[in-house]
């Protein structure tokens, strides 16, 4: 019988699924090696957190490393791609998290989460706790060098984009449930072009039914219907839905484009960051004519460049 003869979902242009159980990534699955860039210095190598689970990461040290008397910050990114597709070892991501490495002058820890639908939420959230943990654990020493003798826990960040900026949200929020190891304290968050989303529309958000449907399918897909279009992890805005007041993060960086349909979640993020009662610092940046995630692919672009400069100075900053 033929795999493919029966559809169960399609996502284009990210993903389908058959109901032979067979998962067709449709991109974000070319992995290129951990290497030294040649352009920037910025070396990178891999790392198995939890060999029983596969969780893994992409480690991104800068050239500076090599000279400064001084630790560095230290940023935890999530990669996005709907919880199903995507890791740090493919090109847009690699290249995006060694241009901020290089360019910011910070270490990076790229975490590899299980993906859905063969694993489904709360899986990733589960495995990028893990990782989140396992580079805490090194602020009292530990068998990864770069992060216990070059790395500054007092600066430890998190980032993500879409998906990944979910993620990173919930990360703050178990942190601010159950702590870090040795103490450890998340300085910052920086969201671009974060997933969330919820049954009723917000602000200008789209009302069309088979764009809401599409988004809908895909959570549905990730976590097999275990949680609802209005649960805490993919619309923590909901009424009724408590932990923003207690974010374990000093400062949040949201980074919004104009042309997402994402857009809308993202200013309601801030806004209900705000009302909360959280009491840290809140910035947000618009990218005026832009779309979902374009830095990512037009990294010289104007617009993509001034994205850069702002989380750069998010991670520089004291």
């Amino acid at each position: 019988m033929d795999p493919k003869a029966d559809l169960q979902f399609e996502y284009l242009p990210f993903i389908r699924t058959y109901k032979s159980g067979l998962v067709e990534r449709l991109c974000g699955t070319e992995i290129i090696p951990a290497t030294t860039d040649p352009a920037t210095g910025v070396a990178s190598k891999d790392v198995i957190i939890d060999s029983d689970t596969g969780i893994a990461a992409r480690l991104f040290l800068p050239i500076s490393a090599r000279h400064l008397r001084k630790k560095l910050p230290i940023v935890v990114y999530y990669h996005g791609g709907g919880f199903c597709i995507g890791s740090p070892y493919c090109p847009p991501y690699h290249f995006f998290v060694s241009s901020f490495v290089a360019r910011a002058n910070v270490i990076a820890v790229s975490v590899d989460y299980r993906l859905a639908p063969e694993h489904l939420l709360p899986i990733a959230y589960d495995d990028s706790l893990r990782a989140l943990q396992w580079v805490a654990s090194h602020a009292k020493g530990g068998h990864e060098k770069w992060l216990a003798n070059l790395g500054d826990f007092e600066h430890l960040f998190l980032a993500g984009d879409s998906a990944g900026a979910n993620i990173s949200h919930r990360m703050a929020v178990r942190a601010g449930e159950g702590g870090l190891k040795h103490g450890v304290r998340i300085k910052g968050m920086a969201f671009l072009h974060p997933f969330f989303w919820g049954t009723q529309p917000v602000g200008l958000e789209t009302r069309d039914a088979g764009v809401r449907a599409g988004i809908e399918g895909l959570w549905q897909l990730v976590c097999a219907g275990r949680m609802g279009m209005d649960d805490e992890c993919v619309n923590p805005m909901a009424e009724g839905v408590a932990g923003m007041a207690g974010l374990a993060c000093e400062r949040v960086l949201v980074c919004v484009a104009e042309l997402d349909v994402l857009r809308e979640r993202g200013k309601a993020y801030c806004e209900g960051l705000t009302k909360s009662g959280w009491g840290g610092e809140l910035d947000l940046l618009e990218s005026v004519g832009e779309e979902h995630v374009f830095y990512m692919f037009r990294p010289e672009y104007k617009k993509a460049l001034e994205l850069m400069e702002r989380l750069v100075a998010f991670f520089s900053r004291d």
